[in-house]
């Protein structure tokens, strides 16, 4: 029988797998330019860094094997079986990260510290994830937590630690990459001084920095295959070391030669790990990734192509190291063949800085997200492609980020010192992961606390080793990262503290419901035509604003609505559920609510239909509440009536309105306007000024409809001539100061710390992409 009309016909099991396969195939080798550019880039440096200082000393056929042993077993344990196998399990709806982490336990419990979460945001459907039972250990343990304040402001120090050491691998990964790459240099041409070394690297750092603004997407297609040829060049290069040095390496995946290789050299054994955690630097991006990918992807890339390249690249070096143990200082670039040697060198570099560009863009993500979360000042974000969602640049990063790779590395000259702060930042970061991924195992999976524990043990004991040889190594360049994630630190905390604080005033000085039905449906005040959209970071009340500005000016718009912007614990919000709109007070004052809804790495376009979209979802919500019982509470007197999830498709689909639109130039005569000549001079000056910003003007009709009840129609009617009248943006100007009986500590950190953040961040208005033409700013103090 033929199917139906309209209905596709089941596909066969078999050509489901196979599209599977072939698309997690096509994105494995999209990864390699995005993902492994890092890790790829390590046999550069792990052996001559490993043997360093005393150990120069004690190269010899059996401490080589040891170092590999070790190499292969921590490459073994940690990309393989943590990440592959267990981390990469752990997405937040298919991204990845230490963010990703904390967003998952945040909505599994309430570990959060803003307030500002809803009932509504449970029912967002990436808000559902992990299995709904709940076990009495874990349910005591997550109780014990959520009931100490400090035990979560502990948590989110930790989750800030990774992430600014994240940033802090923003800043080494392009130094030691280039320098380990470029130094080639001076094995083909012994004239080179490290001056000429310096320059050279500086001038590719320098470019790859002011490359940044063009975004990935427009050279993407380099990347891959250049980290390709390179792991195959890496492969080849081992496999012919290996055959024809000594293939006796082979032996030294056994555990023995690590045993041997403590015996032989004792304690200094201990110095040697700063060096060989080295081999598993950039592992943290296959998850923190994972968003661009899939994880089935990014393990099939990993297992099949990295994997077996480095294990033999690194097998390579021992057997050839065993015969040349000389040859420690420049291992790789010495171990290449030299009818080749050049080709190699010109891949090592282009491997290099795909290594940096992928780090660079990492770095960019998570200061998004930190911003996203209120963990970071505003700063100017910048969406560099159309088609891959999440690649952003963002301007004042970028050039600091630059300055500072700059800086150490005409500071520092040379990789071991480089090598020290990196392998640092980057075993921290994974230290971090490992913190996190236990709760995740309780808190998320469900799983029992004893197995998280295991987890948490095994894997601690293996990182602390590298751990605390990476901390012997702080006097000799490891100090950076801890400076350098501590400033980040100072100015994640502060400013998360300072926003922590203005909410929590805003939310204890909201305006009385009594005062606000005191007043009746005028206010008290003038009604003039217009919509006035107030701007606030509260999800619930009226902001103390709203009074401040009422008692000062003797006149209001006609229609008002609160619109509160602000952040969930997703990574992504669906433009279906981005609108939740309700009432405030009765229908006759005119006044509504809508909150934004955006997940923590959405991209807040600079949309100029966002206006139109509101006044379709605040017209869907008058009419729904007509209908449904359910919403008929907000005629009562609460402040907050019930709120629905408006969509913007189906607010167009369903509405009772006719949309019609035409070309927005200058002011229209045809539309009946209470605009001031004078207002409309002002915006027939700001469009000639800024004809970048002109776009297709939306007019909203109301089609006779005698069915329609009268109230609702009068509401309508009021709500599409206050749109025509034109909209006004309030948003408060504020200065935050700490109360008089504050502590020195507090008040230095919201007088000076916070209070310089807010002067040289991006302004709210400017963040939220509010139109300066009619933007009306309100004074106030926050004594916090």
């Amino acid at each position: 029988m033929e199917p139906e009309s309209g209905i596709s016909p089941p596909r066969n099991p078999s050509q489901l797998s196979w599209v599977n396969l072939s698309r997690n195939l096509l994105l494995a080798y999209q990864s390699f330019g995005v993902v492994y550019g890092d890790l790829s880039t390590s046999p550069l440096y792990v052996f001559p860094l490993t043997f360093t200082g005393k150990l120069q000393d004690r190269v010899n056929e059996d401490t080589i094997f040891g170092a590999f042993s070790l190499i292969f077993w921590t490459l073994t344990l940690i990309p393989l079986v943590k990440y592959v196998f267990i981390v990469l399990s752990a997405d937040d709806n298919g991204e990845g990260g230490t963010f990703a982490l904390y967003s998952l336990l945040c909505r599994h419990a309430k570990f959060s510290l803003l307030p500002n979460q809803q009932a509504a945001d449970e029912e967002l459907s990436a808000y559902r994830y992990g299995p709904s039972q709940h076990f009495a250990s874990s349910s005591s343990l997550k109780r014990f937590i959520e009931k100490h304040k400090k035990l979560r402001i502990a948590l989110l120090v930790v989750v800030l630690f990774g992430a600014s050491m994240v940033i802090g691998d923003g800043v080494l990964t392009p130094a030691i990459s280039v320098l380990a790459s470029v130094s080639g240099l001076q094995e083909a041409e012994n004239k080179l001084t490290d001056g000429i070394v310096i320059v050279i690297a500086c001038v590719i750092l320098v470019g790859l920095f002011a490359l940044q603004h063009c975004g990935t997407h427009k050279v993407a297609f380099l990347f891959a295959p250049v980290v390709i040829i390179w792991l195959v060049s890496i492969f080849s290069i081992g496999l012919y070391n290996m055959v024809y040095w000594n293939p006796l390496v082979i032996r030294a995946i056994s555990p023995h030669y690590i045993i041997k290789f403590f015996r032989e050299i004792g304690k200094d054994a201990w110095i040697s790990f700063g060096g060989i955690l080295l081999c598993t630097t950039g592992t943290e991006a296959m998850f923190a990734d994972l968003g661009h990918f899939t994880a089935s992807s990014i393990k099939i890339a990993f297992g099949f192509v990295v994997y077996p390249c480095l294990v033999f690249q690194y097998m390579g070096q021992a057997a050839y190291l065993s015969k040349n143990p000389g040859g420690i200082s420049a291992s790789f670039y010495k171990s290449i063949p030299v009818p080749v040697f050049w080709p190699v060198f010109v891949i090592a570099t282009l491997a290099a800085i795909v290594g940096s560009q992928a780090i660079i863009t990492a770095t960019f993500s998570i200061v998004k997200q930190c911003q996203a979360v209120g963990c970071f000042p505003r700063v100017k974000v910048v969406h560099t492609s159309k088609h891959i969602y999440g690649q952003v640049y963002i301007p004042e990063i970028n050039w600091i980020l630059m300055i500072i790779t700059l800086a150490i590395t005409i500071g520092f000259r040379k990789t071991p010192q480089i090598g020290n702060a990196y392998g640092l930042a980057c075993m921290a970061v994974m230290f971090v992961t490992t913190f996190l991924m236990a709760l995740v195992i309780i808190f998320v999976w469900q799983k029992s606390i004893w197995l998280a524990a295991i987890f948490l043990l095994f894997f601690w004991f293996i990182e602390g080793a590298y751990l605390s040889a990476a901390f012997i190594k702080v006097p000799q360049g490891g100090w950076l990262p801890l400076v350098l994630s501590f400033i980040f630190m100072i100015i994640m905390y502060t400013w998360h503290y300072g926003t922590r604080k203005k909410y929590n005033f805003d939310l204890h000085n909201k305006v009385s419901l009594k005062w606000l039905l005191g007043l009746g449906p005028s206010l008290g005040i003038v009604r003039v035509p217009g919509i006035g959209l107030i701007y606030s970071e509260l999800a619930t009340g009226v902001p103390a604003i709203f009074s401040h500005f009422v008692t000062n000016l003797p006149a209001f718009h006609k229609v008002l609505v609160f619109v509160c912007v602000k952040s969930v614990p997703v990574p992504y919000v669906s433009p279906e559920e981005r609108f939740l709109i309700g009432r405030v007070c009765p229908r006759p004052y005119r006044m509504y609510r809508c909150i934004v809804r955006y997940g923590y790495k959405d991209f807040r376009r600079d949309d100029a239909v966002f206006e139109d979209q509101l006044i379709q979802s605040i017209a869907e919500f008058i009419q729904m509440e007509a209908v449904e019982p359910q919403f008929c509470g907000s005629e009562t007197s609460s402040v907050d009536g019930r709120m629905a999830v408006i969509s913007t498709r189906t607010a167009q689909s369903n509405l009772n309105l006719v949309i019609s639109e035409h070309e927005d130039i200058g002011v229209s005569t045809s539309i009946q306007s209470s605009r001031s000549s004078t207002l409309q001079s002002l915006h027939s000056v700001y469009d000639d000024e800024n004809p970048e910003i002109r776009r297709r003007r939306v007019r909203f009709q109301l089609p006779p409809n005698p069915g329609m009840d009268p109230a609702v129609r009068e509401e309508l009617m009021d709500l599409i001539q206050a749109k025509e009248d034109g909209a006004a943006y309030i948003i408060g100007h504020s200065y935050v100061k700490a109360r008089r009986t504050s502590s020195f500590l507090k008040k230095f950190v919201i007088d000076v710390g916070y209070s310089f953040l807010r002067k040289n961040c991006r302004g709210p208005a400017v963040a939220l992409n509010i139109p300066h033409i009619s933007l009306i700013e309100v004074g106030m103090i926050y004594y916090v």
